[in-house]
């Protein structure tokens, strides 16, 4: 009985920990972005790599979702005898709900595990510890371009999914399933409304930040890990952890701001 005591009390005061911690990361990050210097081209640096090469996996994924949407959203619509309303079903799912989210996935997969891999071996080779004694601030010259670029890149990643995957729906509903060109864009243009856009770009930034967040503080405290650690071994267990608690993350966020928004 007093095991199972001591063994809650542990864990919880380390949850208490890791969310102080994790909680004052975010802070002091968010506080160096408004505080001068400024300085554009790391940000621009991240950006690139954040934005401009998950552009490929993006199109991709886009291409093939819109296509899904619009052949189940066909055989489920015609049970109704609904078939006219492909287009504005396959706008409001993207635009509202698949867009975003499985742009942050693909964007945790693509370049938040490189995130965390780069930062946590800085910390395992002492090469954050060296910024330090060299009087740079680690979170001005590392981080805040990471935060910056996740943040304006994740809405503009969603934007060209949205675009794609309603370019594949259409694709597949008007060219292969023969539904009509003019009633599938006109559902489309008479059910989205400025607050379904709305919707999807607040949830782009929200997970913007939310990615760069979670997989930044992860990789920086490296060594303060409970399944991480110093060596190879660490710097991987701590990535995998970094992903899954950022898609996790992603999903919980989803709802959140769906329930709030609608």
């Amino acid at each position: 009985m007093f095991q199972l005591l001591e063994r809650i009390g542990r864990e919880s005061l380390y949850l208490l920990e890791v969310t102080g911690r994790m909680g004052i990361f975010l802070g002091t990050c968010l506080l160096r972005i408004v505080t001068p210097p400024y300085k554009l081209r790391p940000v621009i640096r991240q950006i690139h790599f954040i934005g401009a090469k998950s552009i490929f996996v993006i199109i991709f994924t886009g291409a093939f979702t819109g296509m899904v949407l619009g052949l189940q959203g066909y055989y489920t619509l015609r049970k109704f005898g609904s078939e006219g309303l492909l287009g504005s079903a396959v706008a409001l799912s993207l635009l509202r709900e698949l867009g975003p989210v499985l742009t942050a996935l693909m964007v945790i997969g693509r370049a938040g595990s490189a995130i965390t891999a780069e930062i946590g071996i800085m910390r395992n080779s002492e090469q954050i510890d060296a910024l330090e004694c060299m009087a740079i601030d680690p979170f001005r010259y590392l981080l805040v371009p990471k935060f910056l670029g996740g943040i304006i890149a994740m809405p503009l990643l969603t934007f060209i999914f949205d675009v794609v995957g309603i370019a594949g729906g259409w694709a597949v509903g008007v060219g292969l399933l023969g539904v009509n060109e003019g009633v599938f864009l006109q559902s489309m243009y008479k059910a989205v409304v400025w607050h379904d856009i709305n919707m999807g770009i607040i949830k782009a930034l929200v997970f913007g930040l939310v990615v760069i967040w979670i997989c930044s503080v992860k990789g920086y405290y490296l060594h303060m890990e409970r399944t991480g650690g110093f060596g190879a071994e660490g710097v991987s267990r701590t990535t995998t952890s970094a992903v899954v608690l950022s898609s996790v993350s992603i999903l919980v966020w989803d709802y959140l701001i769906s329930a709030m928004m609608i």
